[in-house]
């Protein structure tokens, strides 16, 4: 079984590489964030084509996550099973989580998955990294009330959170930042604590191995990037990952990438072959770094 996590920036947008990415890889189940649709815009005809279910839960312009699965799709719960709250701010993202749709979980082939896409934090100590906190706190309590870690679940997606320094480009030029803040980290260990497990990170300890870049010229040529797109599986589900993988390619090409390339874990056997570009471009990648400085 292939499970994928990817915030594809605008399914809008970004359809047509995303119905390639499925054919290039093959995923059973896709996580997907920030696709920017309500759910009556949602894709559903175009996945179906494909192979897929899709399961939505979105509100429009900003945030929205899904779950596209050919292993069948039960028990959706969205919002940690509450009602999206009334925003008080509708022009304002980021600063009211749990009235943006950032959640979704369901039951997909015997595995239960569940899609988050974190608020930014945009600066540390701002109303909205307090509310980027206040998430986390919700999203640990549910965990806590609605799941068990003896079970098979795997929690994907953007969590807008580097968990170490290895994890960036530059610790030093990011200190002190979102994304690498101390409260930041502890929320993300709190989940870790109650029974999950960096799939990633099992089978990759080495540095320099991002999920994000940002737009900047020549940042993603050069590497300077960040790993914030996590797939964290229960200790029976990491028991049975056997690869792991970021594709670096797709987040080449035209029109515009995503900003975030997707993440992979396969469970008890190898899935379809992808070569995700890392072994070529470790080379081009340390020249540009050294020209740079």
């Amino acid at each position: 079984m292939r499970i994928a996590t990817w915030n594809v920036n605008s399914l809008k947008a970004r359809l047509d590489k995303v119905m390639w990415w499925l054919e290039r890889a093959a995923p059973d189940v896709l996580l997907m964030q920030e696709t920017k649709l309500a759910d009556a815009e949602a894709p559903t005809a175009a996945f179906r084509d494909a192979g897929y279910e899709l399961a939505h839960h979105g509100e429009g312009r900003w945030n929205g996550v899904a779950i596209a699965s050919r292993c069948g799709i039960g028990a959706v719960v969205t919002n940690f099973g509450r009602p999206l709250a009334p925003a008080k701010t509708p022009d304002v993202g980021d600063d009211e989580p749990l009235a943006e749709a950032r959640m979704i979980a369901a039951t997909c082939g015997g595995v239960r998955v569940v899609c988050v896409y974190a608020p930014n934090g945009r600066v540390v100590g701002s109303t909205f990294y307090d509310a980027k906190l206040a998430w986390f706190d919700r999203h640990a309590r549910w965990l806590a009330e609605a799941a068990d870690p003896g079970e098979a679940l795997v929690l994907g997606g953007d969590f807008n959170v580097a968990p170490q320094d290895v994890d960036v480009w530059d610790a030093e030029a990011c200190h002190g930042g979102t994304h690498v803040s101390a409260p930041e980290r502890e929320a993300f260990a709190r989940l870790c604590r109650w029974g999950l497990v960096d799939a990633y990170r099992l089978h990759h300890p080495e540095p320099e191995r991002y999920t994000w870049w940002d737009y900047r010229a020549g940042n993603f040529h050069r590497n300077y990037g960040m790993r914030i797109d996590h797939l964290l599986a229960t200790r029976p589900v990491a028991a049975r990952t056997v690869w792991a993988e970021i594709d670096r390619e797709a987040r080449k090409g035209k029109p515009i990438p995503s900003d975030h390339a997707p993440l992979v874990i396969d469970l008890d056997e190898r899935g379809r072959p992808f070569d995700p570009g890392w072994a070529s471009a470790d080379g081009r990648i340390a020249a540009r770094r050294t020209g740079a400085r």
